[in-house]
């Protein structure tokens, strides 16, 4: 098992403490639109515009070039244009082309993870510091050539990275690789940033590996600011 890793370490002390780092930009939207009563804002706000009543934040940060600003219950998060969504309980699922929806290849964002999980799952007994933490119930292959019957099994799997992850509100996830291997010698990866204090859950269910850099770009950009609020 993987639980005396530097990253078992370091996890705990982020659960222990659970210290916001800095600050993002919706932070000082929420502030700002409260009538602009407070005129105190901390550094890198958000973009004002002046309309006609005054000084106005804006209300949605576009994400960078390809990129779309995308939010679920105060979490917001950038999502590749060409990538499909959908939204269902509280959940965000973004699908990369080609792809069936929510599978092979899809991160899913979920606020509230284990709090919503009949398991406790990824938080209870720290399952995200373990070789099997890969997901709450590990006996289905998610391989390219298998997700979709759903009946090939697994045969083992081991965490091959574990660190933390700072994401755009200066907020340091658990971020955790997995390597996981069917009974058919199949293999696939799975990525996980969880924030145990808060709750949040960011996970790649069966990686792309065409898609490693979009993967660390989607994570790096979610900000749990109005989350938090």
């Amino acid at each position: 098992m993987a639980g005396t890793t530097d990253g078992h370490v370091q996890g705990r002390w982020l659960r222990a403490h659970g210290v916001r780092v800095g600050a993002g930009a919706a932070a000082v939207v929420a502030v700002l639109a409260l009538g602009a009563c407070s005129g105190a804002s901390e550094a890198g706000g958000a973009e004002l515009e002046r309309g006609e009543s005054g000084v106005m934040p804006a209300l949605e940060r576009p994400g960078p070039e390809g990129f779309t600003n995308t939010e679920v219950e105060g979490v917001t998060i950038d999502v590749p244009d060409d990538w499909e969504t959908s939204n269902e309980g509280g959940s965000l699922c973004m699908t990369p082309p080609g792809q069936p929806a929510c599978a092979y290849g899809s991160v899913h964002l979920t606020p509230h993870a284990a709090e919503g999980h009949p398991q406790d799952w990824p938080n209870r007994d720290d399952a995200f510091h373990d070789d099997d933490g890969w997901a709450a119930e590990t006996d289905r292959c998610r391989s390219l050539n298998t997700a979709a019957s759903g009946d090939i099994g697994v045969d083992s799997a081991t965490i091959t990275y574990q660190d933390l992850f700072e994401h755009a509100d200066g907020l340091k996830s658990n971020h955790t690789l997995w390597n996981v291997t069917c009974v058919n010698d199949d293999a696939f990866e799975v990525r996980m940033w969880f924030l145990p204090i808060s709750d949040v859950l960011l996970y790649v269910w069966s990686a792309d590996a065409q898609y490693d850099a979009v993967y660390d770009q989607i994570a790096a950009s979610m900000d749990t600011t109005g989350y938090q609020d």
